[in-house]
């Protein structure tokens, strides 16, 4: 039964996390494409969408099939031709690994906030390229990062509760590596063409350089991540059932007193005994 809710709501995971952000903004050139033939998008929503479908589904064997089976229903949908081969299955091995990950973190969902890691950053990061010259945007994109890191650590404990809360400090080491990441991609994106030491060493310099602005600019916003995310835990370990009582290792025994191992032989019934007639002494 569980499948009946898990499976639809895992399309709508792959769709909503991978590619609604960009279809509700408009997609470039004014295009109406549920998946528009971007790389970027394809990999990022592809795996972001994979991971939340295999966090909804919890089994490998089922998780990877419907997301291959959505990812190639919804480029066929949107109108993509199936002969542009490259992105097809580049959208499919996203989606596949994002799958693998997700069903991996259904038994600690540490594994699955390190994989969400890069897509959050890659999402906070959006509307600076988008709103320039908006005046709050300082507060626009520190509230999106802050918001990222808290849905992290939220998700890092999702499964085993305060047991989990020893990896933040490494996952938010990771969340900041991941805008690196993603100004280093950019880089790369923006310097196609040119000689590949001048492109490796842009990179590598974006990569190093993205550290010092987010922290210095954004350090508010990311300790209110924090901040936040403790009540988040809580409240949602708060609202679970109790756990049940232990097993009764005596229950299936018909006698009311608990005895312990060493002393069963009372309950066992006492072999008859025979009496050997008596002999009489040889003289």
């Amino acid at each position: 039964m569980r499948y009946l809710w898990s499976v639809p709501s895992a399309v709508v995971a792959w769709f909503v996390a991978g590619f609604s952000v960009t279809y509700l903004k408009g997609l470039p050139d004014g295009t109406t494409l549920f998946v528009p033939p971007r790389l970027d998008l394809l990999v990022l929503g592809g795996f972001a969408g994979g991971v939340l479908a295999g966090l909804l589904v919890q089994r490998i064997r089922i998780t990877v099939p419907l997301v291959l089976v959505v990812a190639v229903g919804m480029w066929w949908l949107s109108g993509n031709a199936f002969s542009d081969r490259d992105l097809l299955i580049t959208l499919l091995a996203a989606s596949a690994v994002g799958g693998l990950f997700g069903a991996l973190g259904t038994r600690s969902s540490v594994v699955a906030a390190f994989a969400l890691a890069v897509p959050v950053a890659w999402y906070a990061l959006r509307p600076a390229n988008q709103l320039e010259d908006w005046r709050w945007l300082w507060q626009l994109n520190g509230l999106l990062v802050g918001a990222g890191l808290a849905l992290l650590l939220y998700l890092a404990c999702w499964k085993r509760g305060w047991r989990s809360a020893y990896y933040w400090l490494p996952l938010a080491g990771i969340y900041l590596v991941a805008f690196g990441i993603v100004e280093a991609v950019r880089t790369l994106a923006r310097a196609s063409g040119q000689p590949i030491d001048k492109v490796g060493d842009a990179a590598t310099a974006a990569f190093f350089q993205s550290f010092e602005p987010v922290l210095r600019e954004y350090w508010p916003w990311l300790v209110l991540a924090v901040l936040l995310a403790i009540p988040m835990v809580a409240l949602k370990l708060r609202a679970l059932p109790p756990p049940p009582p232990p097993p009764d290792p005596y229950a299936d025994r018909s006698n009311d007193a608990v005895l312990s191992d060493d002393l069963d032989w009372i309950d066992r019934e006492e072999p008859q005994r025979r009496l050997l007639p008596r002999r009489d002494p040889v003289t």
